[in-house]
């Protein structure tokens, strides 16, 4: 009797046990459509541009994204993506991502993964491209008798591959001073240079000018001659690439430091702001590599001269330049051997920042018709034969191929202005092998050259005339001075973050910051490094107490668009993307610079 009733018992408690699962099965049903919807319906892990696609293309179209994890990706993520018809393209675990193609359906599946922190496009990425007055200009002469040439210090270019020009050997020998090439263009694992670019930029950070020693007229030396470059291709033969290209190479050149001593990345490229800095991946990329103790200097950008949106150039900065941790770099038109009457070129762009508003570039150096080394048969060589630079006759009157075949090219761009800070930044760290990233980057910005025009012209070659102000939104701290750098003795600790601009609305006025998150841990601010001294300089533009007193009105109503109530004021200091071209491009391949302005009669010469 007993065991009947237990068994009974034991029935009806595996009877309610069941019901409670169905029940439990069918709430669970129920709630997984709800739950599903409001997680597809919460974009807030998509970038902007993201979201625009999931609204208005197909769900079966392919797209190229970055996802950043909370986790380092493992298998389930991967089994996931492939799943719902997509594949992995790059593992990027410098910033616990993964570079996919996939339908954008299987995006809405990956926003609902609790590990996954964002998503982005994969966006193209383009080179920032620009006799001889850029040598002298930043005293690169000054700085190499003091004994520096780059020796033991390895610079890393990401850019389009490097073609193997005589320059970059050790000096009148055959063996290359190129210790490392690897390529991360997709199909292609060439790592020579197809376009053209990356040969010139590697010339201007460490090219020895063994092939201009006779018959030339100038003698085109790098900035660091006997540095060692590691070649990390990410550009194809038009200019080319994808940030998760970019960021593969980044996360290669940290893997690579110890044993090539890599301190400085040179990324003379960039792309359009479609997030904030915190959130993109090649900022993060560019980040992790500042933290692994290198140096990173990149290109401004080159859309200066665009006033689509009435800003006159301003907020034009690219990425990863919008960074505040690494050194970004605008390009000078330097006409002359005079500092004094350099102007700042009309395609370099300027801050600060969209989104964010981070007072950039940090700093300026020539960039206009700069010469460098010609890698042969390039679409950039091929394309602009105008460019090329002939020796000459034994007196240097005449110049041409008469006299032999060319092995030097011009070009204009924040692009060339940037390997002349990472050849310099190179010389830096061979005097001290100790500095810090940080360091770095302060001494370069307070040793800049600060005495120039606090209004100029620039020119280009359609003869359309620029009006430029020295504020810090175009020229930054001020002129790279190579020399001046060395001598630098200051010292601190913490990070040097550009800082950060903020608009006031009640008074129309732009006051700067220090950025998030600096802390108290900082290398500006109240530190011995610069106390009360003016990192930016004195310019009546902005005052004379620029950084460290937050009353200090460093943007007034005398812009140069004139006051806040201009189309243009809304457009630099709004919190939405405004820019949508990922290629955009204000500087054309071809286009052979900025022409000279006399600042007495603004009569335009091009030569």
């Amino acid at each position: 009797m007993r065991s009947y009733t237990h068994m009974r018992q034991q029935t009806e408690f595996t009877k309610s046990v069941r019901v409670v699962a169905v029940l439990a099965a069918c709430l669970m049903l129920l709630a997984a459509p709800a739950a599903s919807a409001q997680g597809r319906n919460d974009l807030r892990k998509a970038s902007p541009p993201l979201q625009q696609l999931l609204a208005a293309e197909s769900p079966s179209a392919l797209v190229d994204v970055i996802v950043q994890y909370r986790v380092t990706p493992q298998q389930k993520h991967l089994d996931l993506v492939t799943s719902r018809g997509g594949w992995s393209k790059r593992h990027l675990g410098v910033i616990k991502a993964e570079a996919y193609t996939l339908p954008l359906s299987a995006v809405r599946d990956l926003l609902d993964d609790a590990d996954v922190a964002h998503v982005s496009l994969d966006h193209k990425v383009k080179m920032s491209s620009k006799p001889d007055a850029a040598r002298t200009i930043i005293n690169e002469d000054i700085a190499q008798s003091y004994g520096y040439d780059g020796t033991g210090v390895g610079i890393a270019i990401v850019d389009s591959g490097i073609y193997a020009h005589p320059d970059m050997n050790v000096f009148g020998a055959a063996n290359s001073r190129v210790v490392y090439s690897q390529s991360f263009v997709s199909g292609d694992s060439s790592t020579n240079d197809a376009y053209g670019h990356g040969t010139h930029v590697a010339g201007l950070a460490a090219g020895d000018g063994y092939s201009s020693q006779t018959n030339y007229k100038y003698q085109y030396t790098g900035v660091a001659p006997n540095a060692n470059i590691i070649n990390l291709r990410v550009l194809d033969a038009n200019g080319n690439g994808s940030d998760s290209g970019v960021i593969a190479a980044i996360s290669q050149a940290i893997a690579l430091k110890t044993q090539y001593n890599i301190r400085v990345l040179n990324l003379s490229l960039g792309r359009g702001i479609y997030e904030s800095y915190t959130l993109d991946p090649l900022c993060q990329a560019v980040e992790k590599a500042w933290n692994a103790g290198i140096v990173v200097v990149v290109a401004a950008g080159n859309e200066g001269r665009d006033n689509s949106l009435n800003t006159q150039g301003f907020g034009t900065i690219n990425v990863p330049a919008n960074d505040p941790y690494v050194i970004t770099v605008g390009a000078l038109n330097d006409g002359s051997f005079n500092r004094a009457n350099d102007a700042i070129a009309s395609y370099s762009s300027k801050g600060p920042t969209l989104i964010d508003h981070i007072v950039k570039p940090d700093l300026v150096a020539p960039g206009n018709k700069i010469v460098s080394l010609l890698a042969p048969n390039t679409t950039l060589v091929n394309g602009n034969p105008s460019l090329d630079v002939f020796p000459c006759n034994n007196s240097g009157t005449d110049c041409g191929s008469q006299y032999g075949g060319s092995q030097y090219f011009t070009l204009s761009g924040t692009s060339m202005a940037t390997p002349l800070v990472s050849g310099t930044a190179a010389l830096m760290l061979q005097q001290n092998p100790s500095l810090t990233p940080d360091l770095v980057k302060a001494r370069l910005m307070k040793s800049a050259y600060k005495n120039y025009q606090t209004y100029s012209y620039s020119a280009d070659v359609r003869g359309n005339l620029y009006n430029n102000e020295a504020d810090l939104f175009t020229y930054g701290a001020g002129y790279l001075d190579a020399a001046a750098a060395l001598n630098n003795t200051d010292t601190g600790s913490g990070y040097a973050l550009s800082p950060t601009a903020v608009y006031n609305a009640s008074n129309n006025t732009v006051t700067i910051t220090q950025t998030v998150p600096t802390s108290t841990s900082v290398v500006w601010g109240n530190s011995v490094v610069w106390g009360n001294s003016v990192v930016w300089g004195n310019s009546v533009v902005w005052g004379n107490s620029v950084f460290l007193n937050a009353s200090s009105v460093v943007w007034g109503n005398s812009v140069v668009w004139g006051n806040s109530t201009a189309s243009g004021f809304s457009v630099v200091w709004g919190n939405s993307v405004v820019w949508g071209n990922t290629t955009m491009q204000g500087l054309s391949a071809g286009d052979p610079g900025d022409c000279t302005v006399d600042p007495s009669t603004g009569a335009v010469t091009c030569q």
